[in-house]
């Protein structure tokens, strides 16, 4: 059972850390999860809703962060997946950009109806004014910084005014961080960044260094306000993201056409949609025909031609012409809210990177203040040097400690990396995936629908025993007739006619081995080599050249018929690329013959295969290539995610291949390509070493100018200037570079 909260106002990567670590360790909650992005906190466990657990959570948000309000989010439990309200009413919307509605009446501010929505998404007037009140503070306080250092620069006469300046500087930019300094030290928060720049500044005021005090202040403020600026722009990419599912649907009903929320249509009903439009939820085209943009989907700008019978889903541009769509999924089980859903959760799953710079945080801040006041009075008892001149080295330690580059930028690092990959159709669900794509160096492949495009077509017919061509395919056909097999569909639409099912009884099909039915009178058997030599059946002799459909009647061998399966365009210079992205090692598995896999990993490049392999096998053999691997490397399994469900759970990484829409990949796998093109996969190996590029630098930078200028400061050859830079600069320069990782183009 979980819950889930709005924390409404948190910006604060470390505080959002804090948070989430000790929610967890409350009782009855096993487990808890702060998602920054979406400044929502999720609560799983037994006794979630005990006497005064929301008090004890706003207790602990408060803690951390005074100005955060915590909302409950919705009043919904969870049950099978779907969200249930608990207010009076039979049905909740609350999705519209211009408030929270429920039947057309605003709901109350603390109550947020239904499910989950992107109500805290929406461009608030509060955010704006948040935005322009820092703007306002800044600017005043740096103008009168400017005015004090003038005045102090070109004349002595004017020292008291240009104090009463810096002091004014220090006041406007400093005292809601003294304030929160002042409280968290109540609350038995010692340690943050506000009371890190409040101990510095004051102390700076107190030895005399007016100037620094008030710098360092500004400077502070100045790299915090584009740190949340930061935060924002990666939050603000979920709120574009929100495009992708239509605030309005026109359904038909009693013959008139209504235009709803796409929450109010059930399944079975008829929407249309005007060129121009989005399609608001996922159907099949029951009447016109048209072009799709699908770019928002699947990240490929190639229009998509879409008439009668074809599958279309939910946040695809309807580019000509009026459809008419049988909707096949409700609001929430849509491909648009599926999506919107992944890229929303991913920052939840965080990787290791991420929880070692939070528990770094934890022991490296106190550390360094304890150095700084060790510093600030042991040489001057043991030296006899000025005591102040050693608590000004001090103020230089603490105001370098400062962990914000490392616990701001990291994260959003790996957000701008999973945005990034999103854009070009690859989702990730979450940043610990990403970072394990880094050390991946095996990749196994399913054959069908993935090296191969799953368009089977009848090459040969083979007879025998007297048979004819077009009876040895009818009778595969007859036996075939209701399965859903891609094989079996290929036979019926190269036998191009109607078989009459009431004379086709006893019919059954067996994973792996092919299929069985009485058709006529006639006991026929069509399937692989297994299935007749099961039977006692004696084929002669194997046929190769492709899948092979061997065909009997009442225990005769009739003959056989070789189905080819075309090669993707992109697989061979898919697994070329893969090969110098640094995968050691390539393997197929498929249900196939041994002749057919050997051909298809000759043409695209593959390493090894294992063939004939049951659903079973596969999961068995995967589990030995795994075994073989090396320490500490992960192994990535890509299938087209329809059958391959048990593989994909079973990898390190699972990834499924072109499922858009299909549930049963969505689920299993951790990481889904739109589209059905392999390279994407060895796009998503070039974004996760870009994203840890960018970590790894933004960790090293940071570390090794702290570390300089924490020993320079030491020795008194780092002022005050320097460890403002070491603090706001580096932060401001690791920020930056995580949040341009999603502009960089490169060879993606």
């Amino acid at each position: 059972m979980e819950k889930k909260y709005l924390l409404k106002g948190l910006d604060c990567p470390h505080c959002s850390a804090l948070i989430e670590r000790e929610i967890g360790g409350l009782d009855g909650v096993k487990q808890a999860s702060v998602n920054l992005i979406k400044q929502t906190l999720t609560v799983e466990g037994e006794h979630l809703f005990f006497d005064g657990g929301l008090d004890k959570i706003k207790t602990v948000v408060t803690k951390h962060e005074p100005d955060v309000a915590v909302l409950e989010l919705s009043e919904f439990f969870t049950e099978n997946g779907q969200a249930v309200c608990s207010c009076d009413t039979d049905t909740c919307h609350c999705h519209d950009d211009n408030g929270c509605h429920c039947h057309g009446e605003e709901c109350d501010d603390n109550h947020i109806h239904g499910q989950e929505n992107n109500h805290n998404y929406s461009k608030s007037e509060t955010d704006g004014d948040d935005v322009r009140g820092e703007i306002i503070r800044i600017t005043a306080g740096a103008v009168l910084f400017a005015v004090g250092a003038v005045l102090r620069s070109f004349t002595r006469l004017h020292f008291g005014f240009s104090l009463a300046l810096f002091v004014a500087a220090y006041l406007v930019l400093g005292t809601d961080i003294l304030a929160k300094a002042a409280k968290n030290i109540v609350r038995g928060r010692v340690f943050d960044e506000n009371f890190l720049m409040s101990l510095s500044t004051i102390g700076a005021f107190a030895i005399g260094e007016y100037p620094e005090g008030a710098a360092v202040m500004l400077f502070y403020r100045i790299g915090e306000f584009f740190q949340e600026l930061s935060v924002r722009r990666s939050r603000k990419s979920i709120a574009d993201l929100m495009d992708l599912r239509p605030d309005t649907a026109r359904v038909i009903r009693d013959g008139r056409e209504q235009a709803v929320h796409p929450s109010q249509v059930s399944a079975g009903e008829t929407v249309t949609v005007n060129a121009g439009e989005k399609i608001p939820l996922d159907g099949i085209i029951i009447g016109g025909q048209s072009c799709l943009d699908t770019k928002a989907l699947t990240g490929e700008a190639v229009p998509c031609d879409v008439g009668e019978g074809d599958e279309v889903l939910s946040g695809c541009i309807n580019i000509q012409g009026v459809l008419k769509i049988k909707v096949t999924k409700t609001f929430g089980q849509s491909t648009a809210a599926k999506i919107i859903s992944l890229v929303e959760n991913a920052s939840e799953k965080k990787a290791k990177t991420e929880n070692f710079i939070t528990t770094f945080a934890r022991y490296y801040t106190p550390t360094v203040v304890i150095l700084a006041f060790l510093l600030a009075v042991i040489p001057p008892v043991f030296t006899g040097h000025s005591f102040t001149m050693w608590l000004h080295r001090a103020l230089v330690f603490l105001v370098v400690s400062c962990p914000c580059a490392l616990v701001v930028s990291v994260p959003l690092a790996y957000f701008s990396g999973i945005g990034m990959a999103s854009k070009r159709g690859i989702l990730i669900k979450g940043s610990n995936y990403l970072e394990a794509l880094n050390k991946a160096d095996t990749v196994v492949f399913d054959k069908t629908g993935t090296l191969t495009k799953g368009c089977f077509s009848v090459r040969k017919i083979v007879t025998s025993n007297g048979f004819t061509s077009d009876r040895v395919l009818e009778y595969a056909a007859a036996a075939q007739c209701r399965s859903g097999h891609p094989i079996a569909k290929s036979v019926m639409k190269k036998y191009d006619g109607e078989i009459d099912k009431s004379k086709v009884s006893e019919q059954w099909e067996r994973s792996g081995y092919g299929v069985g039915a009485v058709y006529d009178g006639v006991k026929i058997l069509a399937g692989n080599a297994a299935l007749m030599a099961e039977n006692g059946i004696d084929i002669a002799s194997k046929v190769q050249g492709g899948t092979v459909v061997y065909v009997s009647a009442d225990g005769r061998y009739a003959g056989c018929i070789v189905i080819t399966d075309e090669i993707k365009e992109d697989s061979k210079a898919a697994l070329q690329a893969l090969k110098k992205l640094g995968i050691r090692r390539t393997v197929m598995l498929t249900g196939d013959s041994e002749e057919t896999a050997k051909a298809v990993c000759s043409q695209v490049g593959v390493d090894e295969y294992f063939a004939k392999l049951l659903p079973d096998e596969k999961v068995a053999k995967l589990e030995q290539i795994k075994g073989e691997q090396k320490a500490k490397s992960t192994l990535i399994y890509a299938g087209d995610g329809i059958n391959d469900a048990p593989v994909l759970a079973c990898a390190d990484i699972g990834v499924a291949m072109g499922a858009l829409g299909s549930d049963a990949a969505i689920e299993a796998a951790d990481i889904v390509l739109m589209t059905d093109e392999v390279t994407k996969l060895a796009q998503a190996l070039k974004i996760a070493s870009s994203t840890k590029r960018v970590v790894l630098f933004n960790i090293i930078f940071a570390l090794i100018v702290k570390a300089a200028v924490l020993l320079l400061g030491a020795f008194g050859i780092a002022g005050t200037w320097e460890a403002v830079f070491a603090d706001v600069g580096v932060a401001f320069i690791a920020v930056l570079n995580s949040v341009m990782l999603s502009y960089r183009r490169g060879d993606y």
